[in-house]
């Protein structure tokens, strides 16, 4: 099954965290998560990295289980396989871009999900995976803005048209699913 949580600011809204929660069959001292820092290339992103790194410290997964990952050479199936969860930072979305496309990392995350892995997107790590841009990830077709301050409502969306993201929202994607939560 299809596991992706789109958020515009991470785990802000405890409710995102417990949908998270939800998707993994683990417990949280047994989760891997790998930790994409790729976009943070400005110093204002890069400064909402530890706010970042403790969404996933808060869910009760164990530092030691945390690898980070800055995409700058292609990263193998077999050890992306390794992982339950792929929690991608914010920032500048164009770079962020630019570096999947380059290293070939689509068609990894794309295995990695098919395989039963959650992808996290925080911000740019979310736009990223929308249909925004031409060579993203494309998990769902819709354009995705996030950082408003009114968004789009909550419930079940088609997989068309712009979505629009507040820091307390999240796009759930399960299978054929795409859910605004708040």
């Amino acid at each position: 099954m299809k596991k992706i949580l789109l958020t515009s600011a991470g785990f802000e809204n405890k409710r995102i965290e417990e949908e998270f929660m939800e998707l993994i069959d683990k417990e949280a001292r047994d989760i891997k998560a790998l930790f994409i820092t790729t976009a943070a290339v400005e110093p204002d992103a890069i400064m909402v990295l530890p706010k970042c790194l403790e969404d996933l410290l808060n869910c009760g997964i164990l530092k030691e289980n945390i690898t980070v990952y800055d995409m700058h050479k292609l990263i193998e199936f077999e050890e992306i396989k390794k992982y339950d969860v792929i929690y991608v930072c914010g920032g500048n979305t164009t770079y962020l871009v630019n570096r999947i496309r380059e290293v070939g990392f689509k068609n990894r995350v794309n295995a990695f999900i098919k395989n039963g892995g959650i992808y996290i997107g925080v911000s740019a790590g979310s736009v990223a995976a929308s249909g925004e841009y031409e060579n993203g990830l494309d998990f769902i077709k819709n354009k995705l803005g996030v950082h408003f301050d009114k968004g789009t409502e909550s419930g079940v969306v088609r997989n068309e048209g712009p979505i629009y993201l507040t820091d307390n929202q999240a796009v759930l994607i399960t299978d054929e699913v795409i859910k605004i939560i708040e």
